[in-house]
């Protein structure tokens, strides 16, 4: 019998934990920094709503109304049409080449959270002191992979638990703790001097900046992170419409998480740039902005060794939220697809992540000099799922839900809008078949140049 969720809750929190994870918490605000703030995180939201809640929707409808993974769900209902398994496999090689190197940046983030309450970190540190502890990190291989490991071991142990027992129960520990912290995390920024300037330029458009950014830019750095945020097109969704029952309408459900993910990004800019401006940091620094920039904050706060073990206590949590509904996905694969046991399926991938994600690990220290492309192990890594795994993966899933050459777009809609809760229109057919795949035919083009 297959496993279900004890609560609906228990969904939207492990389906909202997938998606909240690195790509809100760190990348959101460095991207908004480096676009100009306000009109960027306009152009978010926008996007957000008209491409991935529809997508959103696509992907849990077809797990849901297969009760599979992936592979099997494709097998399941279009049996006739064998072509569309190939998005299934493409599925698990997504999820797979994701956690060869989100699991060696989650476990920075468990790093981070350790030296803030261990006192590798200490008030009044020079700059260049707070980055070199970065650097230490990168260029110690042993230090590395210790902290990898920690993070597969802690996601498989929960993983082999089961749904309800294993990664629900974590979950919604994890994502209430989550929720807490950066409620009080934002809050403490706003106490500080700067917090007036900093939200300023976070939430008000700044025209200057657009100008000299140019508008097209912006745009397209919306259009990309609200895409690539919700983490659609690896069937890390579609798990967990195979787990639900069809009580609740899928566009509704959809619409809760897309609102619990906004939360978190925008209260992580809410904490980020308020800090920036209170210690005179540049709030466009980049994806250095989390490992060295904000721990320079943080070590000229008063408490601030309290600040940034809560900080990274957080990203941790947001994190490990990710690993573990991805490793739930790809044990389901393996379980669904093979026949295996959740046991074997467990030790297998264990073995088959760890050792996986050594190149990611090496490649700061001891390869270093190895590039895949031009370039770094982890950036090639992270090319291909994000550029390449994660556009043209939803492209399909759009394509089979609203053309005859697929599922269908009657199928679709019947099976979004079944239970209670708010329905997809039917009058948006058109926009779905003619539109939107357009919009994403163009990220994916544009990732790839």
């Amino acid at each position: 019998m297959r496993e279900s969720f004890n609560s609906l809750l228990g969904f939207i929190l492990v389906s909202a934990g997938c998606a909240i994870g690195i790509g809100n918490v760190w990348r959101f605000p460095f991207v908004a920094g480096e676009n100009g703030g306000g009109i960027f995180v306009l152009f978010y939201l926008a996007f957000l709503l008209l491409m991935g809640l529809p997508v959103m929707t696509m992907e849990l409808a077809v797990g849901r109304a297969a009760r599979q993974s992936a592979v099997s769900a494709f097998r399941k209902l279009t049996p006739d049409k064998p072509l569309w398994q190939l998005e299934g496999w493409g599925s698990l090689l997504g999820c797979i080449v994701l956690m060869l190197y989100y699991t060696t940046v989650s476990g920075w983030m468990l790093a981070y959270f350790y030296k803030f309450i261990s006192g590798s970190f200490a008030s009044g540190m020079d700059t260049e002191a707070v980055a070199g502890i970065f650097g230490s990190l990168l260029g110690s291989p042993g230090e590395m992979t210790f902290w990898m490991a920690l993070t597969v071991v802690l996601g498989f142990v929960i993983c082999s638990f089961g749904l309800q027992k294993g990664l629900e129960r974590v979950t919604k520990f994890m994502m209430s703790a989550l929720l807490i912290l950066i409620v009080v995390l934002a809050g403490h920024s706003l106490t500080l001097d700067g917090a007036g300037a900093g939200m300023e330029f976070f939430l008000l458009p700044n025209f200057e900046a657009v100008e000299k950014i140019g508008l097209d830019n912006v745009i397209t750095a919306a259009m990309d992170q609200a895409f690539f945020t919700l983490s659609l097109g690896i069937s890390a969704m579609a798990i967990f419409g195979s787990y639900m029952d069809r009580s609740r309408s899928l566009t509704g459900e959809s619409a809760r998480i897309c609102c619990l993910d906004t939360f978190v990004a925008v209260m992580a800019g809410v904490i980020i740039f308020p800090a920036c401006f209170s210690f005179g940091v540049h709030p466009d620094a980049g994806p250095s902005l989390i490992f060295v920039t904000l721990p320079n904050v943080f070590v000229n706060m008063s408490g601030g060794m309290i600040w940034g073990a809560l900080f990274f206590l957080f990203m941790s949590f947001a994190s490990l939220s990710t690993v573990l509904a991805v490793f739930e996905n790809i044990l389901a694969l393996f379980i669904d697809t093979f026949g295996w046991s959740r046991k074997k399926a467990v030790v297998f991938n264990f073995v088959l992540i760890l050792i996986g994600s050594m190149p990611c690990v090496l490649g700061f220290n001891l390869w270093s000099d190895v590039t895949i492309f031009g370039k770094g192990v982890l950036d090639a890594e992270d090319f291909l799922v994000s550029n390449i795994l994660l556009p043209g993966g939803s492209l399909v899933y759009l394509l089979y839900c609203v053309t005859h050459y697929g599922w269908g777009f009657d199928n679709y809609i019947k099976e979004t809008n079944a239970g209670d809760g708010a329905k997809m229109p039917v009058w948006l057919k058109p926009y779905l078949q003619y539109v939107l795949p357009v919009l994403l035919l163009f990220i994916f083009i544009n990732g790839l140049l």
